[in-house]
């Protein structure tokens, strides 16, 4: 199922690309995510968010527009634990990086090409993990590790121009299924939690081949 969501993003692109316009843009900015399920709050984890996009529009006035990116995306969690759990022999922290490449695709409703809003569907392919736990460092094969090499997210983003072809971007995502089952011991009890991805990010776009019309009331 997620292949054939890679190969039909392709199958538009190609497609398309002969005999409509489309617009290239550069995606830079940051992730802030947390990974439910792994009993730490708050997202704290900061990651960059960096890679380039194109874009199609249509419709009678161009208000509708369909966005396919590629992105080197940096998740996970992130927590430093009060004083009360530091060991002299180990680090008072939890730190977890998962790194993807990522293709999201969206669907926006442009107003006016000043403010932008819609939802998606994102594929991500893990290329690297590292964990640190209480000093322990934990680096997992992508394939045969306790995390899923494959993340499929559902997300919903806005978009506005700030000035002529910049704009900035905020995006929430979240895992449609776990990365990750992970047991848990307290030394009382044990439990079992599923974990999933969930991420703000904020960017700013820039559109190389947009053409800005002033338009007057």
């Amino acid at each position: 199922m997620k292949k054939l969501f890679f190969y039909l993003f392709y199958f538009f692109l190609i497609n398309n690309l002969f005999s409509q316009q489309f617009i290239g843009i550069a995606n830079l900015g940051f992730n802030l995510s947390q990974v439910d399920g792994d009993e730490i709050y708050g997202f704290r984890k900061f990651g960059v968010n960096v890679g380039p996009s194109v874009m199609y529009s249509f419709g009678q006035k161009k208000q509708w527009q369909l966005i396919l990116e590629t992105t080197f995306s940096q998740k996970g969690s992130y927590q430093k634990y009060p004083n009360t759990y530091i060991d002299t022999m180990k680090l008072p922290y939890y730190n977890l990086r998962l790194n993807y490449v990522e293709i999201p695709l969206i669907f926006l409703y442009n107003d006016n090409d000043i403010i932008s809003f819609g939802i998606g569907l994102s594929y991500s392919r893990l290329t690297k993990v590292k964990e640190i736990e209480y000093g322990k460092v934990n680096k997992y094969n992508t394939m045969r590790g306790p995390y899923d090499a494959d993340d499929l997210d559902v997300l919903v983003e806005l978009r506005f121009r700030l000035y002529q072809k910049l704009y900035f971007n905020i995006r929430y995502s979240y895992s449609i299924d776990k990365i990750r089952t992970r047991e848990f011991d307290n030394g009382i009890n044990t439990w079992t939690r599923n974990q999933y991805n969930n991420v703000l990010t904020f960017r700013l776009l820039w559109y190389f081949n947009q053409n800005i019309e002033s338009k007057k009331k």
